[in-house]
């Protein structure tokens, strides 16, 4: 069966996360829905990652398998006049059967935006903000600098979801310019995240920004390898996926794709 990947972007404010809920509204159920009405039998989508309720994507990638006799369908223009204003297709692309949208990732790119005054906010940016206040970004990032590289994470874990490691490699934990002079970006990219890693981190970096975090607390609380240790986690409307890398697929072959993707956000 030819095997579809899609490319999705989508505002998580009205969803209960990615994941198939059985009475809730989910990307994961809003996109089987719209797929399996096109194939005309049931189809089980997978996505790259769990994002939460309330987190926000550019770039999440998931695939599904159809018959034959809908390889030829035009996915992208199809699912969008069927999808919800909230949900996207950005690209579709044919790939090779061994391909999985979470066990091929290489890397993922997730950015975490900031407000940094609290006597307003634009009611735009309410949704995808974390108005957090004025903070010492000097400050955070000395101690962005700690979690770089291959640490044990499992202080910045939240119970949920057991995994077989909690090492992983940061490669990136970077800030950028936001929308106006209110806002910072921060970029997180690493070969894999822990259940809400990057939110717990975002709010360790707060604190740190706030006087009451160190880089010597960073370096305690990675060598303590205890969740109870580091500060609480940061909402989750500030966050959104920005990027899922992959290894070149030589039987990859375009379906339909935008000529330019820079308006769904960069790579990371």
């Amino acid at each position: 069966m030819p095997r579809i990947r899609l490319t999705l972007a989508y505002d998580g404010t009205g969803f209960r996360g990615w994941q198939l809920q059985p009475r809730d509204r989910t990307v994961q159920g809003e996109l089987e829905a719209a797929v399996s009405r096109i194939v005309t039998a049931p189809v089980r989508v997978h996505g790259s990652g769990r994002t939460d309720s309330g987190v926000h994507a550019l770039g999440q990638v998931c695939h599904f398998d159809v018959p034959d006799s809908r390889a030829t369908v035009p996915w992208r223009r199809a699912l969008n006049s069927l999808l919800p204003e909230d949900i996207s297709v950005l690209s579709c692309e044919i790939v090779d059967s061994q391909f999985h949208s979470r066990y091929s990732a290489v890397s993922k790119t997730y950015a975490y935006t900031l407000w940094h005054t609290r006597d307003f906010i634009h009611p735009q940016r309410r949704n995808f903000v974390w108005q957090c206040g004025p903070v010492d970004v000097d400050a955070m990032e000395l101690a962005a600098a700690e979690l770089l590289g291959e640490h044990d994470f499992s202080a910045f874990q939240n119970v949920g979801t057991p995994v077989k490691s909690t090492v992983r490699t940061l490669a990136q934990l970077k800030r950028f310019p936001g929308v106006g002079e209110y806002e910072t970006v921060w970029r997180f990219t690493a070969n894999g995240f822990l259940k809400q890693m990057v939110r717990n981190i975002m709010g360790c970096l707060v604190e740190a920004g706030r006087g009451k975090v160190s880089s010597e607390t960073i370096r305690s609380i990675l060598d303590e390898a205890d969740r109870t240790a580091a500060p609480g986690t940061a909402p989750a409307q500030g966050l959104c996926l920005e990027h899922v890398r992959y290894p070149a697929m030589a039987e990859e072959r375009c379906v339909e794709r935008p000529e330019d993707h820079s308006d769904f956000g960069g790579d990371g």
